[in-house]
């Protein structure tokens, strides 16, 4: 069985997780319980442009990209959301190429709700 909760961050994003109803049980969450989530950046899709289409993935945060830092293989992304928060996406260079992802540019963050890992305080 599984659970799912909204985390609404100060700037008013939402961001939707999932989790088996024992995590959501063992967290004990409950409406205006501080949390923070987690989202590995390897889970986060960058869009710069849907096509037209529509996509299935509940959480879909627009930003500005604010950081390109280019590895060997891959590169990491920072996408700067309305109210400062900076959500990081791994991405490989083909694709940064590929897509022209550059400073300045508006881009999506897209990622699953089972992706999404929520975190309480404990006591």
């Amino acid at each position: 069985m599984t659970a799912q909760a909204t985390l609404t961050t100060p700037a008013g994003f939402e961001i939707t997780a999932t989790m088996t109803a024992a995590a959501a049980k063992k967290l004990k969450l409950k409406q205006g319980v501080d949390a923070i989530a987690l989202i590995k950046a390897s889970a986060v899709v960058l869009v710069t442009d849907f096509a037209g289409f529509t996509l299935s993935a509940r959480n879909q945060l627009a930003g500005t990209i604010s950081r390109v830092d280019k590895g060997a293989v891959s590169s990491l992304i920072g996408l700067t959301l309305p109210g400062g928060t900076i959500l990081t996406a791994s991405v490989t260079n083909d694709a940064v190429d590929a897509l022209g992802l550059a400073v300045g540019q508006p881009a999506t963050a897209v990622f699953k709700a089972y992706a999404v890992m929520l975190a309480v305080a404990t006591g």
